[in-house]
């Protein structure tokens, strides 16, 4: 293939004048061959019938054309002598007998294609495309008006000429049917103009082929959907405006593509629909949006933009509307939101896997003060309290979602809690029968922000003040084995925690992946200095109409920490058939899990799961070594079947599970497995 020393391709605006005899084709014009050619071509009748009749009478024939024009998708017919107006009325009288004679035949002995000089075509292809393009006209055959006419559509419809003109000649031998043609020009160029989004290398791969070839209206057709196609694909507002083929056979095509002019947002009741007044600053709204001025308009883009604002929590409903920005070629963006009520009071309960035994096992009671909206900013405040039979949790978060002036969209949350939880996880099974309960308090700041698609990161500070109490709520420092609870000796240990955490999360959440870890700072002497990191990997693999969840984590803690804060494990999110924590504690783990699941009726489902975790041998370097003071294996497996409920709060699970030690326990949790 010769080297595309001709092509221009322009991915920006250019200006190019255009000539005084060429016109650009007006959007309606498309598709270029198929809406012009069926009707100029109608007016072929009009001009054979003068040629029908000059045979008839023995009159010089009058040649009937599709004269050339520049534009390169459309033709048009029209009588090429020059007439009197006597021979004008002459040609209304024929028309009218034409239109009688309509299947009157002339014997045409030969057919022949020829040049718009009457001389044989330089390319025999082109030639033989004609012939092979005709259906009637044929050497020997009687032809009609009708025939003739149809044929001649076939030639401009084969796309390779510009025009067209059929005329007869009698002969010795008969009478010649010729059809002149004028084929288009080679393709020796492209210049694009308009097109900002439109990649170059689309457009040159789409019209390399026809380099140095005689430009086909069917081929140009085809590129010409491929681009709109391109564009639709991606959602982009764009599409061929017009295409002209230029002197010397440089093709020039326009590009519509329709860029944002402005972007609103137009609040409105949540009753009537109307126009309103809203609470949230538009500002707040606007930065959420990835579409901006000046870009072209796309719809996906625009829909993950009305997704992103409704995850902000404050909208209860959100779309776009794009409308032309008056004759710019441009268009305007109208958001129409709808508020949710911004605050107010909550109450609920739950379940807390901490306790294992008594006639309220588990339950918790709830009551929350938040608001999603704080002054208009999409600041969210929170206060909660959460109480159950030992355990009790005060909590105080206020969260920015987004930082002024940060372009990373980092989040910066505030936290401060007051929690007292059980200590069965690591300190049960006291042989006295009594409980512990772990005191903490903590206060910290988080900023979180995405790091590409799918990744996220956290990077925090936190102080923890950690102690433990007995059931008369008097601190401890020993159990009953005499182990320590604390890692100072002291009745509370002090800890300044900068944390650190990356999350990969699948597509629609069918994979995740996260890692953290945590680092004591020992600023004063009795502070806790020790490193914990954290693994977990999940995956789901659908398989036909089941599922297969397959799940890994583990960790490691080095340095000087409390007993208390020693990996657990056993337990609803860990090792199903044990108890919370009664396969071991230690500063190394690992669990494994696989479950398929399988749908039964309605949005009740089934499962099969499998379960293994072990400490790795660590359990004696915990301090005190708590889990072989109570005889707790170190590793150990379960196994069992289940039911799922979809519910709005998710997953209802209900499990029946078998350990290695020949135990039953049933399991009961709303969620995902961690």
């Amino acid at each position: 293939m010769p080297k595309n020393e001709g092509l221009q391709f322009k991915s920006s605006s250019i200006k190019f004048p255009p000539s005084s005899d060429n016109l650009s084709l007006p959007v309606s014009h498309l598709p270029f061959c198929s809406q012009s050619l069926s009707s100029t071509l109608l007016r072929a009748k009009f001009s054979f019938t003068q040629f029908l009749d000059s045979i008839k009478h023995g009159r010089n024939p009058i040649k009937f054309s599709v004269p050339p024009s520049p534009l390169l998708c459309s033709s048009t017919l029209a009588l090429t002598q020059s007439q009197s107006q006597s021979e004008v009325t002459q040609l209304k009288a024929a028309v009218t007998r034409a239109r009688r004679e309509d299947e009157e035949r002339v014997l045409v002995s030969e057919v022949l294609v020829r040049n718009k000089d009457g001389e044989e075509l330089d390319r025999k292809d082109l030639e033989m495309e004609a012939l092979a393009a005709l259906k009637a006209s044929r050497p020997n055959s009687a032809l009609t008006v009708r025939e003739v006419q149809e044929d001649v559509h076939r030639i401009i419809d084969s796309g390779y000429f510009t025009s067209c003109i059929p005329f007869a000649v009698d002969t010795r031998d008969g009478i010649r049917l010729v059809f002149q043609v004028e084929p288009n020009q080679e393709f020796r160029g492209l210049v694009c103009e308009g097109a900002n989004v439109l990649p170059s290398k689309f457009i040159e791969d789409s019209f390399r082929d026809g380099y140095g070839k005689v430009v086909n209206i069917r081929r140009l057709d085809e590129v010409i959907e491929s681009i709109n196609g391109w564009y639709m694909e991606r959602g982009y507002f764009g599409m061929v405006s017009g295409a002209e083929l230029l002197s010397g056979g440089v093709l020039r095509l326009q590009m519509a593509e329709a860029e944002v002019n402005d972007i609103s947002i137009r609040f409105l009741d949540r009753k009537t629909r109307e126009p309103t007044i809203g609470k949230t600053k538009p500002e707040t709204i606007l930065r959420q949006l990835t579409t901006r001025k000046g870009q072209v308009y796309n719809l996906n883009q625009g829909r993950r933009d009305v997704e992103t604002v409704l995850t902000m929590g404050i909208m209860e409903d959100v779309s776009i509307f794009p409308q032309p920005a008056g004759d710019t070629g441009k268009v305007d963006l109208v958001m129409n939101v709808v508020e949710r009520v911004s605050g107010g009071f909550s109450a609920g309960g739950g379940i807390s896997s901490g306790i294992t035994s008594g006639p309220l096992s588990g339950l918790i009671g709830s009551f929350a003060y938040s608001h999603r909206n704080l002054f208009g900013k999409n600041q969210k405040v929170n206060i909660s309290l959460e109480r159950g039979q030992i355990d009790s949790i005060f909590r105080v978060n206020y969260t920015v979602p987004w930082i002024e002036g940060d372009d990373k969209r980092t989040q910066r949350s505030i936290m401060i809690q007051n929690s007292r939880t059980p200590g069965t996880l690591v300190h049960g099974d006291q042989r006295d029968n009594s409980s512990l309960t772990i005191g903490r308090v903590t206060a910290g700041v988080e900023f979180s922000r995405p790091l590409r698609p799918k990744w996220s990161g956290t990077a925090g500070l936190t102080f923890q003040r950690a102690g433990v109490r007995d059931e008369k709520g008097d601190p401890v420092i020993k159990d009953v084995y005499s182990s320590p609870l604390t890692a100072s000796g002291n009745t509370h240990d002090n800890m300044l925690l900068a944390k650190g955490e990356c999350v990969y999360t699948g597509d629609l959440g069918s994979s995740m992946l996260v890692f953290s870890m945590e680092q004591g700072l020992p600023i004063l002497p009795e502070w806790l200095s020790f490193n914990r990191v954290n693994a977990r990997a999940r995956t789901d693999v659908e398989v036909g109409p089941t599922n297969l969840l397959l799940s890994l984590s583990g960790g490691h803690v080095v340095g000087n920490f409390p007993p208390h804060e020693a990996f657990a494990i056993g337990g609803t999110n860990s090792v199903r058939g044990y108890e919370e924590g009664a396969v071991g504690s230690g500063r190394s783990y690992v669990v494994g899990c696989g479950e398929i699941s399988f749908p039964l009726f309605g949005p009740v489902g089934g499962a099969l799961f499998a379960d293994y975790g072990t400490d790795l041998g660590s359990g004696p370097s915990v301090p005190g070594d708590p889990a072989g003071a109570r005889l707790k294996p170190g590793s150990g497996y379960g196994y069992g079947f289940g039911v799922r409920v979809e519910s709005p709060l998710g997953p209802i699970r209900l499990e029946y599970a078998f350990n290695d030690k020949q135990a039953k326990r049933f399991h009961f949790a709303v969620g995902h497995r961690n």
